[in-house]
């Protein structure tokens, strides 16, 4: 199976990684992280996040991915331009790890490949990875300096 994971990925946390090891773990056949552009993670993120540059998130996925992957995984970084261009264009794509927060994107992504005469994918759910205070782990909760990567709250 080919699976694909997308996201900004920046900051990087231990929600990231267990969408890179639910890649990782059903991705016999590979790999491939949309990384979203610089410009795309602009205009889809809150407009006060700071977002690392497109080439510090590469480097922080493909270290994270490097130390997750016990298969021996052949895992290709791409670049993101559009919202869902690589799981609505590529027809080698199987499967897509999404969260409960964005598998309902899921059909809409099947509708568009459909319409393109691609067979429809499958979603992967990861669970969300909580934090010590019980609400989820997240970039944006990280740049405010409430949570750490790992999800200690910071005081």
């Amino acid at each position: 199976m080919h699976v694909a994971v997308a996201g900004t990925f920046g900051p990087l946390h231990d929600g990231h990684r267990v969408l890179f090891e639910h890649a990782l773990r059903f991705g016999t056949d590979g790999v491939v992280v949309a990384l979203t552009s610089d410009e795309l993670a602009r205009e889809t993120r809150q407009q006060s996040r700071e977002i690392p540059s497109f080439d510090e998130r590469v480097r922080g996925v493909t270290d994270a991915v490097a130390d997750l992957d016990e298969w021996g995984r052949d895992v290709d970084v791409r670049a993101l331009s559009g919202e869902y261009g690589i799981a609505e264009d590529d027809p080698s794509i199987d499967a897509l790890v999404v969260s409960p927060e964005t598998a309902h994107e899921l059909e809409g992504i099947n509708d568009r490949r459909r319409e393109r005469g691609l067979e429809p994918i499958s979603g992967i759910v990861a669970p969300y990875v909580l934090a010590d205070d019980g609400d989820r782990i997240s970039s944006t909760r990280i740049v405010a300096g409430e949570i750490d990567e790992h999800g200690a709250v910071l005081e």
